[in-house]
Order: structure tokens, then sequence, then C-alpha cells
């Protein structure tokens, strides 16, 4: 006898309950109940379980179990997948041609090319020759043992995926903070994804996309790292001086002009820490996305936990630490500038 066998005989429901009988095969768990030969009539209330979905279902076979759901759950998505790579395939296309393209570039032009060349995109936006010297060791260093290759797919992920976050990103802080509903709806949505963990980003994507295409781990990444620069564009923006704002409407400007002679430039800062929040936050979900084939370090630090390999692992993990620390001195100098030039004026 199941707990819960004298709550529906009471209510008068065990025609229907037994009508819900099915000659389905049981699971594990139903046949080890049958086997203990119904110990649960003589239990105590101490150990009385809560009324889930398989404690009901035990006493009562009209009510579903939790397998259930889940089942019915896996095959609704199954069978609205087709209709929803018709409408998403073309849409993200153009990802793949891009992670394909920038990865084509980073690792087939010669190092003596691109290595100045990231050195010269530094110099343009920190103009501070320490930084400079810091992102030619670690370039160097990632050369000497071997990873640089590795550590081009990398860069070259990271930077298709930030570019991606903030063409999309920056807009979508903007109209949150022009609109107090519109902020009010994507707020939760932003939750959702900040505190999702990373690895349930890459189970709908699976199932949608074949484990060959790069937008498979790029939309993993780039759902992963929009969250800061969202959320800090629309505080920038709502924290500009409201007497700024005035001042700018006795000038007589439009909303376009204010958006971009004003509330862009003053919430400049915040919009470039949340571009260097989702850049390290791109970092960290490579390595994750290494998982369904994302190449670059992260590839390596799977490899060392799959075959033991201790030394491959703890050394493309501080290829992965060194990067991100050249990409946080970086961003944070370019938003060091940006704060001395409004400063400045």
């Amino acid at each position: 006898m199941a707990t819960y066998d004298g709550l529906f005989d009471t209510l008068g429901l065990r025609a229907w309950c037994d009508k819900g009988a099915d000659n389905a095969p049981m699971s594990m768990a139903d046949l080890l109940a049958k086997a203990k030969g119904g110990s649960d009539a003589g239990s105590s209330l101490w150990d009385t379980p809560f009324p889930s979905l398989d404690a009901l279902h035990n006493a009562c076979q009209a009510i579903p179990q939790s397998r259930a759901l889940t089942r019915g759950l896996e095959a609704g998505f199954l069978d609205i997948r087709d209709a929803l790579r018709v409408v998403i395939d073309p849409l993200t296309q153009p990802l793949s041609w891009a992670l394909n393209d920038m990865l084509w570039v980073m690792t087939q032009t010669p190092w003596w090319i691109i290595m100045p060349a990231l050195l010269v995109i530094t110099w343009f936006v920190t103009r501070s020759w320490r930084i400079i010297g810091l992102v030619a060791v670690i370039l160097a260093l990632l050369a000497f043992v071997d990873h640089y290759n590795a550590a081009m797919e990398t860069l070259a992920i990271i930077f298709v995926c930030a570019f991606v976050c903030v063409i999309i990103g920056v807009p979508i802080g903007i109209a949150m903070s022009r609109s107090d509903r519109l902020q009010r709806t994507v707020i939760p949505i932003l939750d959702m994804l900040q505190t999702l963990p990373p690895f349930v980003y890459l189970i709908p994507l699976i199932f949608l996309f074949s484990v060959t295409e790069p937008k498979l781990y790029g939309i993993a990444i780039i759902l992963y790292a929009i969250v800061p620069v969202v959320r800090l564009t629309d505080l920038g923006i709502r924290l500009v001086d409201r007497d700024v704002i005035e001042a700018a409407d006795a000038f007589g400007m439009t909303s376009r002009q204010k958006l971009f002679g004003v509330q862009i430039p003053l919430a400049l800062p915040n919009i470039m820490a949340g571009v260097n929040q989702t850049i390290m936050m791109s970092l960290a979900m490579v390595v994750i996305a290494s998982l369904v084939s994302a190449p670059g370090l992260g590839v390596l630090v799977l490899r060392g936990i799959r075959n033991l390999e201790l030394g491959v692992g703890l050394i493309a993990g501080f290829g992965i630490v060194v990067l991100a620390i050249a990409l946080d001195r970086v961003t944070k100098a370019s938003l060091a500038r940006i704060d001395a030039s409004q400063a400045s004026r």
C-alpha cells in the first residue's frame, strides 16, 4: 500500500485512479518498491514523502510520473526542432561564416604578421608602451611553448563573439534605458541567462545544430557573455545627470542628438566596463564550449582532463589565464583613456 492511497480513497477517486493504470514496463524504482512488499504502509509520519508526482503515482496510476514530464518536454522540443531550424539556420549562418573566416585569418597568417598587428591594435586602443610590452611577452610565451595556434584560435573566437555581443547588446541596453516597460521585460531574461549553468546552454543547441557547425559554440558563448554589456549600457545611460539632459533640451537637441552627442559619450565608461566583462565571460565559456568542438586552448584543457595529462592541462590553463590578463589590461587601459579624456573636458 502506497503512502497516499488513503487520500485518494477518501476523495472517492479510486475508480479514476484504477482506470489510469497501464501495462507499461515498470521502472527500476517501481520494481524495488514492489519487492519491498508495501513497506510504506507502516511508515511513520517522519518518513512521509512529499506529495510529488512519483509519490502520488504510486498511489494513483492516473497521475503521471515525473519522467513523463521530462519525456514530454523532450518530445515537444524534437517536434518543433525542424521548424526552429528553418528560422534559426539562416539567421545564424553568418556567425558560422565569421567564425570560420576569423579562425582562418588568425591561424593561416604568419606569426610575424599577426603578432605585430595585435601589438599595433593594442597601441591604438591603449597608447601605453607598458601594456604593449605585456601583450608582446604573453604572445611570445605562448608561442615559445608551442601553444601559438591554440591561442590564436581562442582569440579568434573571442573577437567574433565579443563583437557580436557588443553589436547586439549595446542597442538592447539603449532601448532598455529609454523604456521602463522594456527594461522590466528584459531584466528577467538577463537574470535567467546570468544564472543558468553554462553547460545548460549547450543542451538545446546540440539538438538544433551539428557539432561541426561553429555557430553551435558561438551562440552558446554569446548567450552566456552578452548580459554584462546589456546591463551596464542600460545603467550607464540611466546614470547620466538629469541637469545635462535638461541643458541638451534647452539647446533644442532631438532625441537622436541627445543619445549620440550626450548620453552615449557620458555612459561610455560603463559601456566599456560591460565590454570588459563580456570579453572575460567569453573567455571562460570558450573552455566549456570545447566540449562541442570549439577549438583553442580549451581543447588542450579538455585533453588534460580526459587523458589525465597533468602538464598539458596546467600549461593550457596557464595560457588561458595570461590571455585573460592581457585582454583585461587592454580593455581597462582603454577605459582609463576614456575616463581621462572626459575629465579633461
